[in-house]
């Protein structure tokens, strides 16, 4: 018997095996690598309350002869518009009317088009306003992410209604502003509908509410907790957006590895980050409550340090001091025209707010925070071009429409479909009774996907929710 020492027998078996290793077919170890089978691909936010809704129907319909306003700055006296399969089909003077179309002759009246607030709380905060009726905060935590303040709303608010008669054909519905980050906004039609699925607008973007001020130090140092300052304030943005950067990092390598074939284990799933996730891969836009100057230039370095955008500053009473930030970042500011004073960070509010946003080359809106203020936000806008011509600046009335419409569609994201007559665009147009920028002028007509939501002198097409329905009100009509 030959005798071999272990330290040998390892040896040889790591030669030889080398060697039968080398002779196994190539064939044979590709099959071993493509056994793999994948998962379904686990995605975040795939439809989940998904859009439901679907214009009412409606037929060609033709306005004649009035001043149009287009929204983006033009304006055309004794223009035309054609609708047609609820899309502005063409507008311009002197076109012509389908056999098919209906008719409506607007001569003296103005033609614009619909009102689209940015920052509204309506079905989240509804009338009556009772404590019952109080769902846009959830006041728990600082950072609340997790919740959408479409799960709020109750589409039987009576303000959708009043809304309408307003001109106001589309809204962004947001969380109150108690939170450094209070939750998910969304965007809805201002529509009659069972569900707020219904009523959403489809394919619109996500907005992330965030606060800065006075609200979240106060609501949390009052009870003992951070934040309990402004250095609070930003400390928690931060140290949020540290730990979402993360949270990201997880799914991004995740779904590299799942196209290279592999079949990785997804990260936990977390809802609050996964908004916060949203925005940073640019999906969800950041609208952000905040009224001084310098913290405003405070979060857009915040913004900058973690790579997001702000879309929005919400009630920017000294955005007139910034605007050349807010020009350079390309962000908007929506203001009030002439609110300030009701708390220390209000108090540097000017009347010429908007006006010198605008003057700037910033995106200047005017916004309600308010269902009252909502139901005549062309009046709100009329203030703010008066106070303009009072300071010297020659701004148009055509022009001062884009604080309506074109730009708050921009801060929102749906530019592309709503807010200016273009052709092509979603037929969201009011006809008011003369100019809209009288307090004597109404919205007679309200159209929404060329269907009428509203008309002012007939009853038919003057919704009534369930919960109107038998409760008296003054100059109620049913």
């Amino acid at each position: 018997m030959i005798k071999i020492s272990k330290k040998l027998f390892i040896s040889l078996t790591l030669v030889f095996g080398t060697v039968a290793l080398m002779n196994t077919p190539l064939s044979m170890a590709q099959d071993k690598d493509e056994v793999i089978e994948q998962r379904p691909l686990v995605l975040i936010d795939n439809g989940t309350f998904a859009s439901t809704y679907t214009p009412a129907p409606s037929g060609p319909t033709f306005i004649r002869n009035a001043t149009v306003l287009d929204g983006i700055g033009g304006r055309i006296d004794g223009g035309d518009i054609l609708i047609i399969n609820g899309k502005i089909s063409a507008i311009g003077d002197n076109l012509s009317a389908p056999a098919d179309a209906i008719v409506i002759d607007a001569e003296g009246k103005w033609v614009t088009p619909g009102i689209i607030d940015t920052h509204s709380h309506l079905g989240n905060y509804a009338s009556p306003g009772v404590q019952a009726h109080s769902d846009g905060n959830e006041v728990t935590n600082p950072n609340t992410a997790e919740v959408w303040a479409e799960h709020g709303v109750w589409p039987q608010d009576p303000g959708f209604d009043r809304a309408a008669a307003g001109g106001v054909t589309a809204m962004q519905i947001l969380p109150g502003s108690a939170n450094l980050f209070g939750g998910r906004g969304s965007t809805l039609k201002n529509v009659s509908s069972r569900t707020y699925q219904g009523m959403k607008f489809p394919e619109a973007p996500y907005g992330l509410k965030m606060a800065c001020g006075e609200n979240p130090k106060r609501v949390y140092g009052s009870k003992g907790r951070s934040p309990g300052s402004r250095m609070g304030n930003v400390a928690g943005y931060r140290k949020v957006w540290a730990a979402a950067t993360e949270y990201k990092a997880q799914w991004d390598k995740y779904y590299k590895e799942y196209d290279k074939g592999k079949d990785p284990n997804p990260p936990k799933r977390n809802i609050q980050s996964d908004t916060l996730m949203g925005v940073l891969n640019g999906e969800i836009r950041i609208h952000n409550h905040c009224y001084r100057a310098d913290e405003m230039v405070t979060m857009l370095d915040v913004a900058d340090e973690f790579g997001y955008k702000v879309a929005s500053f919400h009630h920017a009473v000294g955005a007139y001091k910034i605007a050349d930030y807010l020009a350079k970042a390309g962000t908007c500011a929506s203001m009030w025209s002439d609110w300030y004073g009701f708390k220390m960070e209000a108090y540097d509010g000017i009347r010429e707010n908007i006006p010198f946003v605008h003057n700037a080359g910033a995106c200047a809106i005017v916004h309600s925070d308010s269902a009252t203020g909502i139901q005549r936000l062309n009046q709100e806008a009329s203030k703010s071009l008066v106070d303009a011509g009072k300071a010297g600046l020659e701004i148009s009335k055509a022009v001062a429409w884009t604080w309506l419409s074109y730009n708050p569609a921009k801060a929102i994201g749906i530019d592309g479909v709503t807010g200016s007559l273009e052709s092509g665009k979603n037929a969201d147009v009011v006809i008011w009774s003369g100019d809209p920028f009288s307090v004597y002028t109404k919205a007679e007509k309200v159209f929404v996907d060329g269907a009428i939501r509203f008309d002012l002198n007939d009853p038919k097409h003057q919704s009534v929710s369930d919960f109107r329905l038998g409760h008296p009100g003054e100059g109620d009509v049913k």
